[in-house]
């Protein structure tokens, strides 16, 4: 992460969120909040975190990311 107030502070989450409506909002009428609510997270632990890369991890996707820092720990 960047300093606060950096350009580099908010780049992650600005992807994220533009990421979001194009992938999921914008494709869906939604019924409730809760229905809305639970689409999001199925969404972000379903797609979203298993498969998009990120720049700020390697271009790794935060399960790879996490798997392989995981094993490294696990290793030492």
């Amino acid at each position: 992460m960047g300093r606060v107030v950096s350009s580099v502070d908010n780049a992650p989450i600005e992807s994220f969120w533009s990421t979001m409506p194009r992938e999921l909002l914008n494709r869906h009428d939604w019924n409730s909040r809760t229905e809305l609510a639970s689409a999001m997270f199925e969404w972000i632990e379903g797609i979203y975190n298993p498969r998009h890369r990120h720049t700020s991890l390697g271009h790794l996707s935060p399960v790879e990311y996490e798997a392989l820092h995981t094993r490294a720990a696990i290793a030492a």
